[in-house]
């Protein structure tokens, strides 16, 4: 009797290969399933292609709701930036395609789940480690770490078994897309002397030039609207990336360090991932007590490597979660971002949770901040430095004695008195 495997479909050449090959070398009944994370992509002919290849059922599962909901989200109270740079475009949309792996393997009974990564990326540690977390008793296959197969041979191979491609021989870039961004690689970006050239952008295409400005509305740290107009979040991010990816804005180019082990030059477009981020974190700025701010600024580029690193349903990332989401109940309010070509700026922040008192920290007639205080709370702060510097640093006697000079008590002849105190011409050594 056949067994079963989900495979995540993207209805490009290697995982419409993968379906033929699972079939006729391992003997697995083939479900595709497509994860809808906003990528652009026709389901109807991938579902020809997935049952020309050979699978016995297509699924798609929209899950762009859910991706912002549960995932978008955390990211954002996170201020998530891999290397302070990448916001985690295809490391966040991982999870939830494993997620629906795991449920679809569950309902049709399948002993195994199947991607298409390859035995160097990022991907194979997310989709593998992602299902082990989910379910540790499914079979995790890989085609494309074992068949060998270039890319001539896949086509080859797919041309045979007339599975309907329109994938050519010369492949100029790889692209990966969410809603949240887009990663592109291979071709000239793999030297990262080159610049890249513009063919590679889709949605950061300048079409402005004229400055303008939206404001983003947070509540609990959540976006909400723009320039006053509440609208699911999926449409935020659509509409606010269609804004500020016209201005050219959003395009990140890295040299980043691979979980594997080795560095890759890659080019992301992230408009609306950029902006909400930098809204959010300068929000936050206004509304987070200090030392709250100050640790989840540490805590965040540890979020950021989990994530990157596949490790979304760990104990120590769901922990975090929970920090973040306690620290948010403060983010409500307006960020006025700023647009120029290439730019993308906060011109202004409010807040009814705002700490910031106008009281104390003007100069001017208002100010209510009491001077007086400042000469005490300076002499308590620095009193350790004081203390350390007349014993044992830059201020201490020893440190500006002649060579062969000593300070130690006696040295000059005349021994302590009572109490330790040296007579005189002595010294305390205290």
């Amino acid at each position: 009797m056949s067994r079963k495997v989900v495979l995540a479909y993207s209805g490009g050449l290697d995982t419409s290969v993968a379906v033929a090959w699972l079939r006729e070398e391992l003997g697995f009944e083939v479900v595709a399933v497509a994860v809808d994370v906003g990528q652009e992509a026709d389901f109807d002919q991938m579902q020809d292609r997935a049952l020309a290849a050979g699978a016995v059922d297509y699924v798609v599962i929209d899950a762009k709701d859910e991706m912002v909901t549960d995932f978008v989200t955390r990211a954002i109270a996170a201020n998530a930036l891999y290397e302070g740079k990448y916001p985690l475009v295809s490391a966040l949309s991982r999870p939830v395609i494993v997620k629906h792996l795991v449920g679809q393997a569950r309902r049709t009974g399948a002993v195994a789940v199947a991607h298409g990564s390859t035995g160097k990326g990022n991907d194979q540690i997310r989709f593998d480690v992602g299902t082990v977390s989910l379910a540790p008793d499914l079979e995790i296959v890989a085609p494309a770490r074992v068949w060998g197969m270039t890319r001539e041979q896949s086509l080859d191979y797919a041309a045979k078994r007339r599975i309907p491609l329109q994938a050519s021989a010369s492949k100029l870039y790889s692209i990966d897309e969410n809603l949240w961004g887009r990663a592109i690689e291979c071709g000239v970006l793999e030297n990262p002397w080159e610049a890249p050239p513009e063919d590679v952008f889709g949605l950061t295409r300048p079409t402005r030039d004229e400055p303008s400005e939206v404001a983003v509305t947070f509540a609990g740290g959540i976006p909400v609207a723009l320039d006053g107009r509440s609208m699911p979040l999926v449409q935020l991010i659509e509409d606010l990336g269609r804004l500020v990816g016209s201005y050219g804005y959003g395009r990140i180019d890295m040299v980043e360090n691979r979980r594997v082990g080795f560095k890759s030059r890659e080019v992301y477009e992230c408009p609306a991932a950029l902006a909400l981020i930098l809204a959010h974190r300068d929000l936050e700025s206004l509304t987070l007590e200090r030392d709250l701010a100050h640790e989840k600024a540490r805590l965040e580029p540890r979020w950021a490597e989990l994530v990157y690193d596949g490790m979304w349903f760990s104990p120590l990332k769901d922990a975090m979660d929970a920090f973040f989401a306690a620290s948010q109940g403060s983010v409500n309010g307006e960020v006025r971002l700023a647009l120029a070509p290439g730019r993308c700026t906060v011109a202004g922040r409010r807040s009814e949770s705002s700490l910031y008192d106008y009281g104390l920290a003007t100069y001017d007639a208002a100010d209510r901040f009491r001077h007086e205080d400042g000469a005490g709370f300076s002499r308590i702060w620095g009193l350790s430095l004081a203390n350390w510097s007349a014993k044992q640093g830059p201020g201490a006697p020893s440190a500006v004695g002649g060579p062969g000079e000593s300070s130690a008590p006696g040295a000059t002849g005349e021994s302590a008195g009572a109490g330790g105190q040296g007579g005189p011409g002595g010294t305390t050594g205290r």
